[in-house]
């Protein structure tokens, strides 16, 4: 017995073998198609001292097979049968099997169970193709699975069963993984994470009246509310003062299922060089001198920490993460665009160039449109009075929001075309 099984096994695993790696022929069967289960040509019937098991099947599977006790059954394990539309009961009827049980068990794999009236063994098992003895003959790839049962002891029957174990089958699951986040369509409400910069024991830029890191929490705390209002869902990186390194700000976004990331900035550079809003988009080169010192600035927080996102990424992580920038970058460029574009409508400063690119790490997720935006500059003494002013930030708040509205409804209008 042990030997029969096992040449069963042997089988299988050579079919197995050939359903991945031998070449497609016209007139030969698909095994990486579904096979269908084919009740007309199937039965279950007194054979002998025994039972005989018939199962038609449009095409051969590499299958496996074995005996369970407690209570007595044979188990069919298939790469892949499809049972739909035919139940069970309809094979039952024949001494020998009590009940009959199938369908899909795990992803790939399809089960069949048939519980025994007593202990049986398993005398013979064939899968035949274009079976010359069944009217369907004639098909291409249809098949036939036949098993032979015959009652034996309960000592014979305990002593050959058990689940074999072969590397072919018995495969590592996959590990489990959420599901991919998809773009937004307007279905759900918007999800904006907003990343207050810096903060903790990096304060960013510094004044003797402010600090970058209290004067962004400030804003996207007041921003927040305005998002709100307008039915967005916010999410801050940080709620207070805290240090939060770079990559963790963009794990934020990532893990909340973010539909956009927007930055907030005001930094301090040389009087002259830099005054107004500016919107930056994420570029491996910078787009100007300020904007290389903007990035080193920007970046420094990761340096305080000890984290270093450079070599982060593997060759095919890389290429990965570029396919997903290809679909995302030209969201976030529009994005740009819409608040560059609002905020002028509102009359506020923007700086001479208002949009701009750069290589900051909290704009390299590649599957979340992000933006970071320079509310103003401290070292400028207009941005200044304006970044300390309630009125003007209220103005800027209105306008993000009003952006991102626009930004969101075009964005899923294009998500639900590309469905179609």
């Amino acid at each position: 017995m042990t030997q029969l099984l096992q040449r069963f096994l042997a089988i299988g695993a050579l079919m197995l073998a050939g359903a991945v790696a031998a070449p497609a022929q016209d007139a030969g069967p698909d095994l990486s198609a579904l096979a269908r289960f084919e009740p007309a040509r199937s039965a279950i019937r007194a054979e002998g001292e025994g039972t005989l098991i018939r199962l038609g099947l449009s095409q051969p599977v590499p299958y496996r097979l074995y005996l369970l006790d407690s209570p007595p059954r044979l188990v069919l394990d298939f790469r892949v049968v499809d049972f739909t539309g035919t139940a069970p009961d309809s094979l039952l009827g024949a001494p020998g099997i009590a009940d009959l049980r199938w369908g899909p068990f795990r992803p790939g794999w399809s089960r069949l169970v048939a519980q025994l009236d007593g202990p049986q063994e398993v005398l013979f098992a064939e899968e035949r193709t274009n079976d010359p003895a069944t009217t369907d003959s004639l098909i291409t790839g249809s098949t036939t699975l036949e098993i032979h049962l015959k009652p034996v002891s309960a000592g014979d029957f305990v002593a050959h069963t058990g689940v074999p174990h072969s590397a072919l089958w018995d495969l590592p699951q996959p590990a489990a993984t959420d599901p991919p986040h998809r773009r937004q369509t307007g279905e759900a409400p918007l999800l904006v994470v907003l990343d207050p910069g810096h903060g903790g024991l990096d304060p960013g830029a510094e004044t003797e009246a402010m600090s970058e890191a209290t004067l962004t929490l400030t804003f996207a705390r007041e921003l927040k509310d305005h998002l709100t209002r307008a039915g967005i869902r916010v999410l801050l990186t940080r709620e207070e003062d805290v240090f939060v390194p770079l990559e963790t700000r963009i794990t934020v976004a990532r893990v909340a299922g973010a539909d956009l990331l927007l930055s907030l900035h005001a930094d301090a550079l040389a009087e002259g060089e830099a005054t107004g809003a500016t919107v930056y988009l994420l570029d491996d080169a910078a787009s100007d001198a300020a904007s290389a010192k903007l990035a080193e600035r920007h970046d420094r927080a990761d340096l305080l920490a000890g984290v270093d996102l450079e070599g982060h990424d593997d060759e095919v992580a890389g290429v990965l993460m570029d396919l997903a920038r290809a679909e995302t970058q030209p969201r976030a460029v529009r994005l740009a665009q819409v608040l560059a574009g609002s905020i002028k409508t509102e009359g506020l400063k923007m700086h001479k160039h208002p949009v701009q690119s750069a290589d900051f790490s909290v704009l390299k997720s590649p599957d979340i449109p992000s933006i970071l935006l320079e509310l103003g500059f401290l070292s400028s003494a207009p941005d200044r009075t304006r970044l300390n002013d309630p009125a003007w930030r209220i103005r800027m708040a209105d306008a993000l929001t009003t952006a991102i509205l626009a930004w969101a409804r075009a964005d899923a209008a294009e998500a639900r075309l590309l469905r179609q």
